[in-house]
């Protein structure tokens, strides 16, 4: 029995890094800091002058399954998931901030379970104060690059006070880099739901065409979402994993995995899967109705041509959101009828 866990696990673990593009990096260079490049970098300031100069994020395996359990840890069956935060470590590399490593922040005390957006409190920020120090002492000299925090399930993008705070952060703390994470939307997908972002300076303009692709949001969410997209873009993300770290992520990997085992992903999302459902079918008939009164093109001033693509644009991304939800509900049940193979099976006859 114990050997088929462990096998199941090792499974799960390749699955997992499969399904996130985790690369294996065999030169251990990536962790190697050089104090006196990257006071040099910090020095020129290189970002001062070109508001998109950071492309992409690297990110360790370790760090990102760190985010992940962190994040998922505050959805529970049955309650309001709450939103958490934390902070990243790592260097600059070019146009490249890489992130080797992650730590939790506590939760404001008193925060609600309906709170929509997280900030970091006074003991959060001790804390942060304090860790930071006490792990230079073990030799860990990495520099805070960034934070993350969740929204859990309404999906990965910046609202009205994530961009303040990132502003804030890149005003005086830059080069700064801002991670959001869907947790629950996670749990259905598969892979991490993640996303990272960089803010633009107050006044700039930028073509709405630079804007982050489309993704499911709720309704209730849309306008917050869209009254902000114009205020930041997003960066490639990829992770990797090597040698070095290969010991602390299996042994971070076998917490994780009691948990995957033991949860359903159609148990702890069902008032999540229930929600989207709901919202899917307001978008459809907000789209329906909107190509009704397309029929009365005589007495609307909008052209025609440009009225049907608004249509057929609500109308596909409401086929999308569907796509989404069922995807995530087959994924569900795929899991459950695995497990049952696994544990449920009957013994062989001797």
């Amino acid at each position: 029995f114990f050997s088929v866990c462990a096998m199941a696990a090792r499974t799960a673990q390749q699955t997992w890094e499969a399904n996130n593009k985790v690369e294996k990096v065999v030169d251990d260079e990536i962790y190697k800091l050089d104090t006196a490049a990257q006071q040099q970098i910090l020095n020129q300031r290189p970002w001062k002058s070109d508001n998109k100069h950071f492309k992409d994020v690297r990110m360790s395996a370790l760090a990102l399954l760190k985010i992940q359990m962190h994040t998922g840890s505050e959805v529970k069956p049955g309650q309001v998931p709450l939103e958490v935060m934390g902070m990243l470590q790592g260097k600059i590399d070019g146009h490249t901030i890489i992130v080797t490593d992650s730590f939790a922040l506590p939760i404001p005390a008193g925060m609600d379970r309906g709170a929509t957006h997280v900030n970091p409190g006074q003991e959060a920020m001790e804390y942060m104060v304090q860790y930071t120090e006490l792990i230079k002492d073990v030799g860990k000299r990495e520099n805070v690059v960034g934070w993350y925090h969740s929204h859990p399930g309404y999906g990965c993008w910046m609202s009205g006070i994530d961009v303040s705070t990132q502003r804030t952060q890149q005003q005086f703390n830059d080069p700064f880099l801002a991670v959001v994470v869907d947790p629950v939307r996670s749990i259905g997908a598969g892979k991490v739901e993640i996303g990272a972002f960089r803010t633009f300076p107050e006044g700039y303009t930028t073509n709405s065409r630079e804007a982050s692709e489309w993704q499911s949001v709720p309704s209730d969410r849309v306008e917050d979402f869209g009254v902000h997209a114009n205020c930041y873009y997003q960066l490639e993300m990829s992770f990797y994993k090597s040698s070095l770290d290969a010991r602390l992520l299996d042994l971070q990997w076998r917490k994780y995995w009691v948990n995957t085992l033991a949860a359903s992903p159609l148990t702890s999302n069902r008032d999540y899967i229930t929600s989207q459902i709901s919202d899917v079918a307001e978008k459809i008939e907000k789209a329906e109705g909107e190509m009704g009164h397309g029929r009365y093109a005589g007495l609307n001033l909008v052209p025609a041509d440009k009225r049907k693509k608004e249509e057929e644009s609500q109308l596909s991304k409401a086929t999308r959101d569907t796509n989404k939800v069922t995807i995530e509900v087959l994924h569900g049940l795929s899991r459950q009828v695995l497990k049952a193979a696994l544990f449920n099976a009957a013994p062989p006859r001797q």
